[in-house]
């Protein structure tokens, strides 16, 4: 959307006000006995009070109304979002989806919350540890309601059309090849502009943060200042028939009324906001004498357990770049791994797997599950001139990588009715290359 401002920077300590209200952040206090213009002074917090200043996140908003003025919540059908990780029996296999349908407008309308399908996840929102994955498909932008997840983070990652995502911050336009992550408790509204399909993943317990650049030094990869905050914009507005706030809760939904819409900051501080990165502007590392990198080197975001070096989750991604290595199979390494491997590809064709792989689908290796280049593309590069080429020119794929053990849901293995049986048949033609015969060559 033309016009729209962000303010810049990871993790900062942010301050911005509707230019139709100048001074409406207090000066010198978070919560005077009458706040400007009347507002109504309410904390966000994304952490326990006595998190360590480093980790502590909270933001202040300043409101017309404040959100605790609503009717009760009271349950509501969640539709293919799910967080029951034992309705199908587990399948260890290699599995990969074509891209998943998006309903037509002319058929059903579907918004943002009516399109979510969560196709995997392990661990427990109650004990705020755990992972699920999800797929939107929608066609309606949602209108008079809005979502929170008192779960956890959502990052999302559009593949198919544009989304203007309206918050209590303010406003972003977030178009494929961008991301955005909306933090554990913040409202929000998705509007659309056709047929719109994309991932969500939601990690519980943390929260998503730059990964560590150790030797690569002080620069690199996903530069802070790369990253964008709306800037404060409210709404003052009565909705008579009245406004819906859907609340994620517990792995279920529940919704309430109001009056009012809940986009009414006319303010707001700190350093717990939603924000949003363009995937442009990853700053690549790679290889460039022999071997093959692990991905590690190409991640964005990462959600962090306890363990050092262990991941909830991490958003990795394999953007366009040079490929130099000499001696080298240059395509990924044939693999098994302890963490979970879901990919999805935004556009283009990925390099290990060019057919079969699709905009729009994804797939899943799950842990110690075998992967890897499939037959044409280990034939190919096996033999291949190795000079410098561009890798992955006008591609975006990307993975979620887990430390958790992921279901796949019934609607991922059946429902959908996207999964693609033959997947495994990739493989089949490698063949013994084992010579009995072979000796090094003298030196």
């Amino acid at each position: 959307m033309a016009g729209l401002k962000y303010l810049t920077g990871f993790g900062n300590e942010f301050a911005s006000e509707d230019p139709r209200c100048p001074g409406s952040l207090p000066e010198g206090q978070n919560s005077p006995q009458v706040c400007p213009y009347g507002l109504y002074a309410e904390q966000l917090s994304g952490s326990a009070f006595t998190c360590p200043r480093a980790t502590n996140k909270r933001s202040w908003l300043y409101r017309i109304l404040p959100s605790v003025r609503h009717k009760p919540f009271t349950p509501m059908n969640c539709g293919n979002l799910s967080e029951n990780w034992n309705e199908v029996e587990p399948d260890p296999n290699q599995l990969r989806w074509m891209p998943f349908t998006v309903t037509k407008a002319s058929e059903k309308k579907v918004d943002f919350v009516l399109g979510l399908h969560t196709i995997c996840g392990a661990g427990d929102s109650k004990s705020r540890s755990g992972i699920a994955i999800h797929i939107y498909t929608c066609n309606t932008s949602m209108i008079d309601r809005c979502f929170q997840n008192s779960d956890g983070d959502f990052l999302i990652v559009p593949q198919k059309g544009e989304i203007l995502i309206t918050t209590e911050f303010g406003k972003m336009m977030v178009e494929p090849n961008e991301i955005c992550v909306i933090q554990q408790g913040m409202r929000f509204t998705v509007d659309v502009f056709g047929e719109t399909r994309g991932y969500v993943l939601e990690v519980y317990g943390a929260h998503f943060e730059l990964p560590d650049l150790g030797p690569i030094g002080a620069n690199g990869l996903a530069n802070p200042r790369d990253f964008q905050i709306p800037v404060a914009w409210f709404e003052d507005r009565t909705v008579a028939s009245g406004y819906t706030i859907i609340n994620k809760y517990q792995g279920k939904l529940f919704s309430c009324q109001q009056d009012f819409s809940p986009f009414n900051v006319v303010a707001w501080h700190g350093n717990y906001t939603p924000y949003k990165y363009n995937l442009e502007n990853f700053m690549v590392i790679n290889c460039v004498a022999f071997d093959h990198a692990d991905p590690s080197i190409f991640t964005v975001l990462t959600a962090k357990t306890t363990r050092p070096g262990v991941a909830i989750a991490d958003f990795v991604i394999f953007p366009p770049r040079w490929g130099v290595a000499d001696h080298t199979f240059r395509p990924p390494y044939y693999h098994r791994n302890c963490m979970s491997e879901f990919m999805g590809l935004i556009k283009g064709h990925y390099e290990a797997k060019e057919e079969g792989f699709q905009p729009g689908g994804a797939s899943l290796h799950s842990i110690m599950t075998p992967h890897g280049p499939d037959f044409d593309c280990f034939e190919k590069n096996s033999t291949a001139e190795l000079k410098p080429e561009r890798v992955a020119e006008g591609t975006m794929a990307f993975m979620f990588e887990s430390s958790f053990s992921m279901a796949v849901t019934k609607w991922g293995l059946e429902t959908c009715q996207r999964l693609d049986k033959s997947y495994y048949k990739c493989w089949e033609p490698l063949k013994s290359h084992f010579n009995p015969n072979w000796r090094p060559s003298s030196k």
